[in-house]
């Protein structure tokens, strides 16, 4: 398979305004083991960065908790001042250590998260800034009027949410447009498919993280691997070019620290899944889930 661009996954407007290609980039992965302190190859995590407008992604998906704050200065450096690209980040979220994670909302908080993130990221509003996670510790109303009162300041132009359900985004939503849901989805993880089907309802963009999983359904001669050969494709990119074609609203954001993997994940935009195929893995990856979920 050649190498394409992220042209060939569609667009999407997000807030009805950004128009971003629907294949992102997220930033996670240019960080160090456990997703904290610096790459291990630093040179090579800033030529992903430099890759990313030749392969035509102009979606990045960031958050201060990655490094803490090592993402968002990689991209900077490589990127800024980001023309033609949209770059979001989220706050929220405070780390302790490698793979440590602790939300925290408050107020307070949540305000030094933006004003920290424009500095680092060397902008005068986000673009898109997303609650990395809803604080149970802390009244959600709370945190919901911070966020409403910096978008009136001008310091984020659209708002986002990440990990919630239905319930969650129709109550922000009481204070400010939530143009964005952020949570984790994949062909054999269906926990958020009714989250799914709300966003596409309300034209919401939906940003599944860790997209590329397949489950049992990679293994060496089972349906997902046939496809993939037959399609002269990998496990991974059937597995994203699935949801790709899941829905219009979907804005998947794979990452990686390597310019191969990058230009692998890309080149997923280009896989035509006839719908007999995408039917065959919907029903093969919901089997899955569910067999998962029988085993817990």
């Amino acid at each position: 398979m050649t190498t394409t661009t992220a042209e060939a996954s569609g667009t999407f407007k997000l807030g009805g305004e950004l128009l971003v290609h629907r294949l992102g980039f997220g930033a996670m992965r240019i960080t160090g083991a456990g997703i904290w302190g610096e790459p291990q190859d630093r040179a090579e995590a800033l030529r992903v960065l430099h890759r990313l407008p030749e392969l035509g992604i102009n979606f990045i998906d960031t958050a201060d908790a990655y490094g803490p704050f090592v993402s968002e200065d990689l991209i900077r450096e490589a990127l800024h001042p980001y023309t033609g690209m949209v770059v979001a980040t989220k706050g929220g979220n405070t780390r302790q250590g490698p793979d440590r994670w602790a939300a925290v909302g408050r107020p307070e908080y949540l305000r030094q998260c933006v004003l920290m993130s424009l500095r680092r990221l060397g902008v005068e509003q986000i673009a898109l800034w997303q609650l990395h996670r809803i604080d149970p510790h802390t009244d959600r109303t709370a945190q919901f009027q911070v966020i409403a009162e910096m978008q009136r300041e001008g310091l984020i132009r659209h708002v986002g949410l990440s990990e919630v359900s239905v319930e969650e985004i129709q109550a922000a939503r009481q204070y400010f447009p939530v143009v964005s849901v952020q949570n984790l989805y994949n062909l054999v993880y269906r926990h958020s498919e009714a989250v799914l089907d709300f966003c596409e309802q309300e034209n919401i963009a939906f940003i599944p993280w860790f997209p590329l999983a397949a489950g049992s359904l990679a293994q060496p001669g089972g349906r997902l691997s046939d496809l993939a050969a037959r399609l002269h494709a990998t496990p991974s990119q059937v597995a994203l070019a699935w949801v790709l074609k899941r829905s219009p609203v979907m804005l998947p954001i794979p990452g990686t620290s390597r310019v191969q993997h990058l230009e692998e994940n890309t080149a997923a935009a280009t896989l035509d899944l006839s719908d007999d195929d995408f039917h065959t893995l919907d029903a093969l990856g919901k089997t899955e889930w569910n067999r998962r979920q029988g085993s817990t």
